[in-house]
Formats: C-alpha cells, structure tokens, sequence
C-alpha cells in the first residue's frame, strides 16, 4: 500500500469513528427508552392530556406505581420532600400512577402529593419495558436529566438518602 492509500484509510477510519462517537449517544438513548417516555401521551388527575416532554428542560424523577403497591406507598413521602427541596433547582416529581383513576385522586389527595400525577394505563407498562423494567414489577423510578436522557434506573423504592445522594450528583 503506497503512502497516498493508506493516508485515504486512515482518513476514512477518522471519519468513522468521529461519526460513531457524534452518534452513539443518540442511538443509545433511542434504545434507553428515554423517547417513549417523554412522549407516550398520559392523562393528568383533571383528564388533560400530559407527555413528560411538558417538563423538558427539567431533571424528572418519573415514578410509576400503584395505590395498592406498599412500597410504592412508602416512598412518597421522599417523592415530596425531594420535590419541595429541589424544585428551585429544576428538579420535577411526577408520578404514573397505575391504577383507577379515581383510586389514584384519592390517594393523592389524602396523603398530601405534591407533585403531578398522570394516569398509567397498558402503555404505561409498555413504557416502563421500553425503560428495562421486562418485569413490569412497581415502583419502578427512571431519572431524566435536563436533555431528556436516562440518568437513573429503579426498581424497588428508593430509602431516606438515597434519591438526595443521586440528584445532588446530577444537580452539580
């Protein structure tokens, strides 16, 4: 191979792996789930039509999870209080409630939810499979950050410390 050639393929090889760097990001985020997530279409507690993209621009902690899910219930309470802590630094709770939709207003109501709720249907467990969670078991927790990207996966419930320690990381 003369010097001409092999300058042309070490050329080509730049090219590649510069495109491969600029796009691997943007396909591994297609595949994170990410995308279905900010536009699966979900309605609210008063039946208007919510995406997570509502929040873009925002880091979203986005809980799915249930009435009758006793984890679930015991890590609401972390949901509010890292709302109230971190809504001035651009932090969003909302939560996917999947559940009837008049189970999920009463129990928002009673125990104080700050935070917005949507209602989860089949597309909801769609979603969360989309997200890695083949199990489709609750409470289930994905993390955005501000682009829109995954940041943080859960299954299970968060304990006291845990969801601070994780965005104070994404917050720096």
């Amino acid at each position: 191979m003369d010097r001409r050639s092999a300058l042309a393929f070490g050329g080509v090889g730049l090219l590649a792996a510069s495109a491969g760097a600029l796009l691997a990001p943007i396909a591994l985020q297609r595949s994170s789930g990410a995308a279905a997530l900010l536009s699966t279409i979900f309605p609210d507690l008063e039946g208007n039509a919510r995406r997570l993209r509502d929040w873009e621009g925002l880091v979203t902690v986005t809980n799915f999870w249930a009435t009758w899910c006793e984890p679930c219930r015991e890590e609401i309470p972390l949901f509010i209080a890292a709302r109230a802590q971190y809504r001035e630094e651009g932090v969003e709770v909302v939560g996917i409630g999947i559940d009837q939709v008049d189970k999920i207003r009463d129990y928002a109501a009673k125990h104080g939810v700050t935070y917005p709720v949507l209602v989860g249907d089949m597309r909801a467990l769609d979603v969360m499979r989309e997200l890695g969670n083949q199990s489709g078991a609750l409470p289930y927790t994905v993390i955005l950050d501000r682009r829109g990207r995954v940041v943080e996966r859960r299954l299970g419930a968060y304990k006291a410390g845990e969801l601070d320690q994780i965005l104070a990381h994404i917050l720096r």
